[in-house]
């Protein structure tokens, strides 16, 4: 892909989407994924995207009949307007019968997604990268997107799963791979997976940070590394999550932003009800080209843009 004629480059992050193609699991159900459509083409008309980042918990595949169908239901905003888009795979989304790898490939057969085959021998699905081009042809910024699992397999550790081993050595090669085409500089990045790195909480307890921490922390009981890589090759600059509905903060540590996107789809869970804590809706990130450096908001389902608080360490 390309940076604009002016230099800049704007990414729109829808999180947990979750769309479900049954009504077996609420009788809401349409309503919720109209309102949810309804939210996407608002954030996308404000915001005219050149890449549209899907973060994880696309569809609810456990809840519907068909996860293939949710899928391509939860595109259609991108697909019908013929915008770039990528995805990430959450927990929920391989709770049903189909596996993440057969949603790999789903997403691969739309025309206007600009995500990859996987590389060989790498743990997950939907482990790839996209390189933005300046003027001169030349990588100016990568985006990472990795799967960082569902649920823990090992007997001795429960909660959520963790990015593995091979997955972190795959971005490092490729990172150092850009360097050195690169003079040796690291090339500008960002990275997009869908569970938070234990340093999330590391970062709302111990930085200044903006936006909200209301649904705790949800992160793997393991510290698989993937924070110290991002450190130690010095090329990324800001890590974006979802999987947390009612957080949507961003906080810097050591030198990196990670942040929260919006929930698009819903946000809290008190007593049921869709009583919410904030509006739904996305994150949006702005690049310039030959800048190590970005700009980030929060965009409103009434398109109005979110004033965000500021948490103390």
């Amino acid at each position: 892909m390309r940076f604009r004629e002016d230099g800049t480059f704007v990414i729109v992050q829808f999180s947990d989407v979750e769309f479900i193609d049954a009504e077996d699991y609420d009788p809401k159900t349409p309503a919720i994924n109209a309102e949810t459509k309804e939210t996407m083409v608002a954030v996308i008309e404000a915001e005219k995207p050149d890449l549209i980042v899907f973060a994880g918990d696309v569809t609810a595949s456990a809840r519907g009949r068909d996860p293939l169908q949710s899928l391509r239901d939860a595109v259609t905003v991108a697909e019908e307007r013929a915008i770039p888009w990528a995805a990430v795979f959450g927990n929920h989304d391989s709770e049903g019968e189909v596996t993440r790898q057969r949603m790999h490939e789903e997403q691969l057969a739309h025309r206007h997604c600009m995500a990859s085959a996987d590389p060989p021998g790498v743990s997950g699905a939907g482990n790839y990268t996209i390189h933005l081009l300046n003027e001169q042809d030349e990588v100016a910024c990568a985006l990472y997107f990795l799967d960082s699992g569902d649920y823990s397999s090992s007997p001795r550790v429960g909660g959520y799963d963790w990015i593995r081993r091979d997955q972190i050595d795959w971005y490092v090669g490729h990172s150092r791979t850009l360097a050195a085409s690169n003079g040796g500089s690291p090339v500008p990045a960002l990275s997009f997976f869908h569970i938070p790195l234990p340093e999330y909480r590391e970062a709302w307890e111990t930085q200044f940070c903006l936006g909200h921490g209301s649904d705790g922390i949800s992160s793997p009981r393991i510290n698989s590394g993937m924070f110290a890589a991002m450190v130690e090759a010095g090329d990324v600059m800001g890590v974006f999550v979802g999987h947390d509905h009612s957080n949507d903060f961003c906080g810097t540590l050591r030198g990196i932003r990670l942040c929260y996107g919006r929930s698009t789809r819903y946000v809290s869970y008190i007593d049921g009800e869709r009583n919410d804590r904030f509006k739904t809706g996305a994150r949006i990130i702005r690049l310039e080209a030959g800048k190590r450096e970005f700009e980030t908001w929060i965009r409103q389902h009434d398109g109005t843009i979110a004033e965000l608080p500021v948490h103390e360490p």
